[in-house]
């Protein structure tokens, strides 16, 4: 299981209300939150190996220099020397560290790597896995790692963890009409404004989905736009071939890295903590309370 744990923070941080607090009077409904919704995911899907892969880089710049729009709507304040701060609301910020102790103290493997986003992470790891793959995300990009033959399959909260939508293959064709492969090239023609992403100009979902369906990916819409037999409409022609300069790039910013290099970690989920003494500290000094209580309890099971 490879979970995207900043989706699953930003989740639990705007689900469970900021009157959860530390004795101090510091909100920690986000880790609170992320606790519980990892007991629970533990609790129904059963899995051997867990991993809480992070955003070490949310805006790789390897990516801006490509579509120098990437995410920029979301940089807080730009720096010279590291990633760009992410817009994020004041009360989240503090309780990133606090999430990052609490599952280093339990064992809990957590990965991130310099110059990457948790994207590329789950990327790499679920290309390297001998096993099937469960990844927990709130984020639809991850749809392109669904791969059944490997079983690869994406599970999206609709409501915290309880309910999740399975996301196989045949949930992509009945929905977009595509494989996982298939939802980058989507996602890169229909464009993204919530990554910074343009697309191509009136190339929606829906044309976006048939034209993939006619000349099956990317490079076989361009080959027909070079086609005077082809079947594009002469506004299809036009638009794809102005977008000629973006769909260069655009494919190495929307797909996932596959080759990130992992630091060493054990991604075992461990039945009792790493670091006992630690996290009674880190219990106490938080508040952590029944969330911690019940994920313990979770991994001892």
């Amino acid at each position: 299981m490879l979970l995207d744990t900043a989706s699953l923070y930003f989740r639990a941080y705007f689900g469970v209300p900021d009157s959860v607090k530390a004795p101090d009077g510091t909100p920690v409904n986000a880790v609170r939150g992320l606790l519980d919704f990892i007991a629970r995911l533990v609790q129904d899907q059963r899995p051997d190996d867990l991993v809480a892969c992070m955003d070490a880089d949310w805006r790789p710049a390897w990516r801006v220099e490509l579509i120098p729009s990437y995410k920029a709507h979301r940089v807080a304040a730009e720096t010279e020397t590291g990633p760009d701060e992410e817009e994020v609301p004041d009360t989240l910020s503090p309780q990133v560290p606090v999430i990052e102790a609490v599952l280093d103290a339990l064992g809990i493997a957590r990965v991130g790597v310099a110059g990457y986003e948790a994207d590329d992470v789950i990327g790499t790891l679920a290309g390297r896995a001998a096993g099937t793959v469960d990844i927990v995300t709130g984020d639809r990009d991850l749809y392109q790692l669904v791969d059944d033959a490997r079983g690869v399959r994406v599970l999206y909260p609709l409501k915290g963890v309880g309910t999740l939508q399975v996301t196989d293959e045949a949930w992509l064709r009945a929905k977009y009409g595509v494989d996982g492969p298939g939802y980058a090239d989507l996602a890169l023609l229909r464009g993204d404004p919530s990554d910074g992403l343009p697309g191509v100009p009136g190339v929606g979902e829906k044309t976006a989905a048939k034209l993939l369906d006619t000349y099956g990916d990317l490079a076989g819409i361009m080959a027909a736009v070079d086609d005077p037999a082809s079947g594009l409409t002469p506004a299809q022609r036009r638009r794809l071939d102005e977008a000629r300069d973006y769909v260069a790039v655009a494919p190495k910013v929307v797909r996932v890295a596959g080759d990130v290099p992992l630091p060493e970690h054990d991604p075992a989920l461990p039945p009792r903590p790493r670091d006992p003494a630690e996290l009674e500290r880190l219990a106490a000094r938080w508040g952590l309370g029944g969330s911690l209580d019940r994920l313990l309890a979770t991994l001892r099971a």
